[in-house]
């Protein structure tokens, strides 16, 4: 069954979606951030079938996400490693990963403590604002049209009325 693509949708939420949007996707990347490397490694870890992990990872090396490093030559074996673009993935594993200790942590506590090392403490993600450095809450945000948003739907009346423009912002 093909499923649809959003990759071309005037939304970033919905081309990063189309590109992490499956359950495998992200905790392979959240494998990687955490030190793991090589196929097999993978595959033990996350249970994850061969064909399926094969897929990801091709997607991921297709996206730039991540990059093989060749590491043994018979038979050709390979480390992946996270590219620049797949680095900058790693605050949103982080929010994921604060929103679930919030919101489906048992008694027992969170699985996994994120510790940074810059501080040497235990600590945990934190959207904030990068003018003012304030937390980014719902209540306090405006959706705006942006540059890169379609003319034909800004018009088009039930696209035009769902975001601000910059002379209702604060109104």
């Amino acid at each position: 069954m093909r499923r649809t693509s959003f990759g071309r949708w005037p939304c970033s939420i919905a081309r990063t979606m189309d590109l992490v949007g499956d359950a495998w996707t992200p905790l392979i990347l959240r494998e990687v951030f955490y030190g793991t490397t090589r196929f097999d490694d993978f595959q033990r870890t996350l249970g994850i079938a061969r064909n399926t992990l094969a897929d990801r990872l091709h997607r991921l090396l297709e996206e730039d996400m991540l990059t093989k490093i060749r590491y043994q030559e018979k038979p050709e074996r390979f480390d992946y490693e996270l590219t620049g673009k797949g680095r900058d993935f790693f605050p949103v594993l982080a929010a994921m990963n604060t929103w679930g200790d919030k919101w489906t942590t048992d008694s027992a506590g969170a699985p996994i403590v994120l510790h940074h090392e810059t501080c040497n403490r235990d600590t945990h993600a934190l959207v904030v604002c990068a003018e003012c450095g304030e937390p980014l809450k719902n209540d306090d945000v405006t959706a705006k049209v942006g540059p890169g948003y379609p003319e034909h739907l800004i018009a088009h009346s039930s696209a035009g009325n769902r975001f601000a423009t910059d002379d209702t912002v604060g109104e």
